[in-house]
């Protein structure tokens, strides 16, 4: 997985420092609203050529990464 997340890029003069794909302008929340929304890998690579097979797997091991937080606190009102 360490390698897959090395596909995922924040530079803050591509797309505000969102999280990307290898410096592409794809941030990773496009490709995760995109598998969210039933879209398959292989619809992803067909709409966009410029993506390969792990890089979707980099933006699904990102949000795993990011998801395993120890606990959430309620934000104060």
């Amino acid at each position: 997985m360490k390698d897959a997340l090395k596909r995922i890029t924040v530079d803050p003069a591509i797309c505000h420092g969102k999280p990307t794909v290898r410096g592409l302008r794809y941030p990773v929340s496009m490709i995760l609203e995109l598998l969210a929304g039933n879209m398959t890998p292989e619809e992803i690579l067909a709409d966009y050529p410029d993506l390969e097979r792990e890089d979707i797997s980099a933006c699904l091991a990102f949000a795993a990464r990011l998801s395993s937080v120890h606990r959430i606190r309620p934000l104060a009102a």
